[in-house]
């Protein structure tokens, strides 16, 4: 029988290599854990910076802005994404701002004119005429109703409520709103559309939106306003021009801030509540449309409403 050979020097050398390799293990995986913990620690440290520079961030101090590390990676684009909320975010807090502060005051006329008027009416109950008082103290309540439902429509805007849409022809509906709200006005309907041109649209939302811009112009023209209807290979185009002043190249844009009145029309009785040509650029940007002011076909035409609403694929 052949004999094993001596496996004690193996044996020995194994173990001396375990044990000589226990503690450089050890020492490996302490130095890996420290470069591991220090790198990440350097990695998140910006977010650290940006977690505190955040977290004092309130709604009075909106113009702060978090750290954006030059690392040009993941945590920098962070830092820059989250900056650009703050930024859209600071722009919405100061329209809501100025917005409540402008309804305040809106709304703060005609309930001062209203008690006045009640007031010196209480305080001589045998000499005021009551007929008068009251027929001024419905104008009165008649603005406010306006105004609040103005406002009601506006926040139902904002909140993006789906609007019911259906195929609707634009041409009928603009032809029907002139009959029926401005039979004994100047209104002059221009049509190059197709009969069965339709969009998908609310006739209610629409029905407001057009009156706005027909009420805007007939408040400003001289002696007539004019429509015209037509359409493009895209799109629908309504335009609603007046023989009125005109609206300023600077003043086009701004026109459609709410409560915005230019300087021929600052009274309320001239300028409506202010919140018209807001509302109608809402809906038209609710129908996936556009309302703009442009510049008058001839020099000194007046004011020109142009909206456009996309037409569906199949037509």
């Amino acid at each position: 029988m052949q004999a094993f050979p001596n496996l004690a020097p193996a044996d020995t050398a194994v173990i001396t290599m375990i044990w000589a390799l226990v503690p450089v293990t050890a020492l490996l995986v302490v130095l890996i854990a420290g470069l591991t913990w220090y790198a990440m620690g350097r990695a998140l440290r910006p977010v650290a910076d940006i977690r505190a520079e955040f977290a004092d961030i309130t709604a009075h101090s909106l113009q702060q802005r978090v750290p954006v590390p030059d690392s040009h990676d993941e945590v920098a684009l962070l830092a820059e994404t989250m900056n650009g909320t703050l930024d859209q975010l600071q722009r919405a807090v100061g329209r809501l701002r100025t917005f409540t502060s402008d309804a305040s005051h809106e709304l703060r006329g005609p309930l001062t004119t209203l008690k006045a008027r009640l007031e010196l009416a209480l305080a001589r109950p045998d000499r005021a005429e009551w007929t008068t008082v009251g027929d001024e103290a419905l104008h009165d309540t008649t603005r406010l109703e306006e105004i609040v439902a103005d406002l009601l429509l506006l926040a139902r805007l904002d909140a993006r409520q789906p609007l019911k849409l259906q195929p609707l022809c634009v041409t009928d509906l603009v032809r029907r709103t002139v009959a029926e709200r401005y039979p004994h006005q100047p209104v002059v309907l221009l049509t190059d559309s197709a009969p069965d041109t339709t969009v998908p649209g609310s006739r209610t939302a629409l029905a407001r939106l057009l009156t706005n811009l027909l009420d805007n112009a007939l408040r400003h023209a001289h002696s007539s306003v004019t429509v015209e209807v037509r359409d493009t290979e895209r799109e629908l185009v309504v335009e609603v021009m007046d023989d009125g002043p005109g609206i300023p190249a600077a003043d086009r844009e701004r026109v459609f801030d709410r409560f915005t009145r230019l300087d021929d029309a600052r009274t309320p009785s001239q300028g409506g509540t202010g919140l018209g040509l807001a509302i109608a650029r809402d809906i038209a940007t609710a129908h996936g449309g556009t309302l703009t002011a442009e510049a008058p076909l001839e020099t000194g035409s007046g004011a020109r409403m142009v909206m456009t609403l996309p037409l569906p694929a199949t037509q």
